[in-house]
């Protein structure tokens, strides 16, 4: 649960500051430069009647926990009254020391971290990347703004408690995006823990609420369960002369929910609600109590896992077991050291203090690991093309989902979910993604679109010469997932000759234009949206990977019929669905409103969409990157509203393509395996062979839910052997 803090006043806290310092457990050295801090503020006339004063005190309550030293805990003290413009930075440096007033400046920095988009509908900013790099800078500079800024975020979400719903949903919706994987990627569990419970508590107050309910039911005859479990657990370590501690460990609200919708469990059936954890000396002390553990009761060996022997990715270290107690009730156990027990809730937190004295370099060693991926993704920065690539680079690399993969020495590499072998080939090396030809996983040739699982031992084959495709470029390829890589592959183009560039460039938006059917019926239009002052630019643009081919096609598509009055013209009105079942598309969380296709960019099922309020005839609904929305958007900005499908929305569209081919067995096998690996429906087919020129012609009609399903179909199909051309049909 949510962690119950206490702020400091005198009604709580009687005896004063210095005692209720005390008793938060810090040394007499840290008590005294908070106490001479506070003095410097009543200086300033800054008393703790100020909001701003009681959220330092709540930091410096939340850092004391982390055991942080007297430099950051001061630093947590001033941070809402720099950040509230109540006293200057040149007050602060005339009177603190100069790291106090480094951390205050970096934690500032730190802000950069709230422009990164953190939905669907939002876009990065033209500051967004050098405002990201400093931020970046300031992190790998001094870890501890890091633990600075995530407590200054439990105390923002803290007192938007009694905010309305919009900034409540916003924070949380951050907090999840960033924040949260931030912590986790640090090692500093107990942060975590608090920050994805209050975020949970705003985005799900039901499901909340409901859970807390059913802890608090179970409470007394679940507290005297464990009394006595602890309590047999103590005995039988001290009948075996091993020294622990051992104690019922809290629960997380978040994490139950969590395991209740991966499992599809009921609350009764989660082997967590009661947990124990056993804290030791030494590393075989650990697998000592395993072993009595397992002895006394019966283990389930679905649930072992031994972190010990196989870490996480962030340096998380512990055994995990369930056994069945008393009455057959599942209990689940963790057994760490008293070491790993500090990492595992304190993470950089816990190895900074550790810098401050001599014969530490092993704790120095384990902090520079923690933040290794900080320092690499800021050595990346040259390597982005804009902000947006960093932003969504620093992202995936925060972000839990990721597949852990080995290279030929056994080293391990993280990288995003969906990566490929390609995406490997550059996290190594530029020139070996460059010079990449080919790529073997355990020893077995797979293709460049082969998604990496975690466990898999990559070898890449290289050529003598780079030789980059554009086609990887593609994102409907399916050959690059991480935007480092593309960014690579862009660099290495816009290298290359522009007249090359010009001729690729017009070769793929042809390719494009041609399979949907489209063309550019108004050029200036097309120069003024991408900022060019010719078609040879845009193609340029696209050949050297500056502009996605998508990104053009997708204009010109929503300029196809695009009308002076979109509002109120009936050709962007489709047949209206509320006469279908509810919930097909839902605004601002609710599914029965009077709604329509707007006809600008024809949303489908699957797009990114955003709901507007017309004059008189409901809302329509636009894609999320529709030009005409856009204009609507900035002329009436109080018309916009979220949307989104609903649950029931599973109908697609008839769209049919024409495929031609050299004729030859094992042909339609090959299609119908690309179109059954799609999920494309297929409602009707015909075929022609032509014997004289040796080629087959097919016709197909199918079920699809978007363009993009429509375009990556397409591209497979030209992929196959023998395939002439795959295009839409009209």
């Amino acid at each position: 649960m949510v962690t119950v803090r206490q702020s400091h006043s005198a009604e709580y806290h009687p005896g004063g500051t210095q005692s209720w310092l005390s008793a938060l457990g810090l040394p007499e050295a840290k008590i005294s430069a908070l106490l001479d801090a506070e003095l410097w503020l009543h200086q300033q006339n800054l008393t703790d009647q100020e909001p701003e004063v009681q959220t330092g005190w709540e930091m410096v309550e939340i850092l004391a926990d982390l055991r942080m030293d007297k430099d950051a805990l001061t630093a947590a003290l001033l941070f809402p009254l720099v950040d509230a413009k109540l006293i200057e930075l040149e007050q602060v440096e005339t009177q603190f020391c100069s790291a106090v007033l480094a951390m205050l400046n970096a934690v500032r920095q730190m802000e950069a971290i709230r422009s990164i988009p953190v939905g669907p509908n939002q876009s990065s900013n033209p500051q967004q990347a050098d405002n990201l790099r400093r931020m970046l800078l300031a992190m790998v500079e001094d870890v501890r703004a890091v633990v600075l800024k995530l407590a200054a975020q439990i105390c923002y979400l803290r007192s938007v408690k009694n905010a309305d719903e919009e900034t409540r949903v916003l924070a949380a919706k951050e907090t999840n995006a960033i924040f949260g994987p931030l912590a986790n990627r640090l090692g500093i569990g107990q942060i975590k823990w608090e920050l994805e419970d209050l975020a949970f508590r705003y985005l799900h107050p039901q499901t909340y609420k409901q859970i807390a309910s059913l802890l608090e039911e179970k409470r007394l005859d679940r507290e005297q369960y464990m009394q006595d479990f602890v309590a047999s657990v103590r005995q039988k370590m001290q009948d075996a002369a091993i020294s622990v501690e051992v104690y019922g460990r809290p629960k997380h609200i978040f994490s139950i929910w969590k395991k209740m919708q991966k499992k599809q469990l009921a609350f009764d059936q989660l082997y967590d609600i009661r947990a124990v954890r056993i804290v030791t000396t030494k590393v075989q002390d650990c697998y000592a109590a395993l072993g009595i553990v397992h002895t006394s009761w019966r283990h389930l060996p679905k649930e072992f896992d031994d972190y010990i022997a196989t870490p996480k990715q962030n340096g998380y270290q512990s055994i995990h077991t369930v056994v069945l107690g008393p009455a057959g009730r599942p209990v689940e156990i963790q057994i760490r050291t008293h070491q790993m027990h500090d990492d595992a809730e304190l993470g950089v937190a816990a190895h900074w203090r550790y810098k401050e004295g001599a014969g530490h370099a092993g704790k120095e060693g384990q902090l520079d690991e923690k933040i290794g991926w900080l320092r690499k993704l800021l050595a990346w920065q040259e390597e982005l093309v804009d902000g947006s690539d960093l932003a969504e680079e620093l992202k995936n690399q925060v972000t839990e989902d990721r597949v852990y993969v080995f290279t030929p020495k056994g080293d391990i590499v993280d990288l995003p979910v969906g990566s490929t072998p390609l995406d490997f080939a550059y996290y190594v090396h530029s020139n070996v993604g460059h010079r990449c030809i080919g790529a073997k996983i355990s020893g077995r040739i797979v293709p460049f679109t082969y998604q990496l699982k975690t466990g898999d031992q990559i070898e890449i084959l290289t050529g003598r010469e780079p030789n980059p495709s554009r086609d990887w470029l593609n994102p409907n390829s399916g050959y690059l997932k991480s935007s480092r890589a593309r960014s690579k592959v862009q660099y290495w183009f816009r290298l290359q000759d522009r007249d090359k560039n010009i001729a690729a460039g017009k070769e793929l938006l042809d390719t494009e234009l041609n399979r949907l059917n489209l063309s550019i019926d108004n050029i200036p239009k097309v120069l003024a949206r991408f900022n060019v002052n010719s078609m040879e630019e845009i193609l340029a643009g696209i050949g050297g990977g500056e502009i996605k081919v998508t990104q053009v096609v997708h204009y010109i598509q929503s300029q196809s019929g695009k009308l002076q009055q979109p509002e109120i013209d009936p050709r962007l009105i489709s047949k209206p669905i509320s006469n279908q079942p509810k919930s097909h598309v839902v605004v601002q969380g609710v599914g029965n409103l009077l709604t329509h296709m707007a006809g600008c960019c024809q949303p489908l099922p699957g797009d990114a969409i955003v709901g507007y309020i017309t004059q008189g005839r409901g809302i329509a609904v636009h894609r999320d990157d529709c030009e005409q929305f856009k204009v609507l958007q900035e002329a009436h900005r109080e018309r916009v509203v979220e949307a989104t499908w609903g649950d029931k929305y599973a109908s697609g569209y008839e769209v049919t393509i024409r495929i031609v081919a050299h004729d030859r067995n094992g042909l339609l096998r090959d299609i119908t395996s690309i179109l059954a690996n799609e999920k494309a429906n297929v409602l009707r087919m015909s075929s022609n062979s032509d014997i004289s020129q040796q080629t087959a012609t097919i016709i197909m009609t199918m079920e699809l839910y978007n363009l993009d399903s429509l375009n990556k179909l397409l591209t497979k199909v030209s992929q196959i052997d023998d395939v002439i051309e795959a295009k839409r049909f009209h």
